[in-house]
Parts: C-alpha cells; structure tokens; sequence
C-alpha cells in the first residue's frame, strides 16, 4: 500500500466523487505526484514512503462540477497536512458546491 491515499465523496449527491484530478505537492510547490480519483472516489498517489514535513493536496473541484454542468463557489480545495512518521496516511475530502470538509482518516 502506498503511504498516502484520499477518498472523495459528493456529499451533496451522497455518491464517490470520480474523475476529480489531485495533486500533491511538498512544502516547496514542487509538484511529487499527481492522478484522478477512480470510479469509487479513491486515490492513492506518491511514493512508497514520504519523508517527514508538510504537504498539500490540491482537489480540483471546480472542474469537478463543471463537468456535471453544476455551479459551484470553490474552483480547487488545498488542505495541507504534515507527516511524522512511516505509517499510512489518509486524507478524505467531503465535497458538496459551496462547501468541503476533511479529516484525518485511517
């Protein structure tokens, strides 16, 4: 398993959120790895083992809605986080037009 995964729901639809492109990025802005979340709204993107410090995901949501042809208020959603240690991370986005929420996930 890779050390970092997400999983996007639509909360408003009550259904994963596919196709929404994410991409990682260090505390840099240089870009580690980038993909689309699968038919099930799940992801798992980078290395093996990311080294400690600070990160971000960066959702793009507003191409997200654009494609269901649904207006929405946020065009992308970064949440950073930061990394300890070696064991799995996971980082779940909930998602609905005008909102999003995240929390550290197992």
């Amino acid at each position: 398993m890779t050390h970092l995964t997400t999983h996007v729901l639509d909360a408003a639809r009550g259904i994963p959120a596919a196709g929404v492109a994410v991409s990682l990025r260090a505390a840099s802005g240089d870009q580690i790895a980038a993909g689309q979340t699968d038919a099930d709204g799940r992801l798992a993107l980078g290395p093996d083992l990311l080294a400690p410090g600070d990160y971000a995901l960066t959702f793009a949501t507003g191409a997200y809605f654009d494609a269901q042809g649904v207006d929405s208020f946020y065009p992308e959603a970064t949440v950073t986080f930061r990394i300890r240690d070696d064991r799995h991370y996971h980082v779940p986005l909930l998602l609905s037009p005008f909102a999003y929420s995240t929390y550290r996930g197992s």
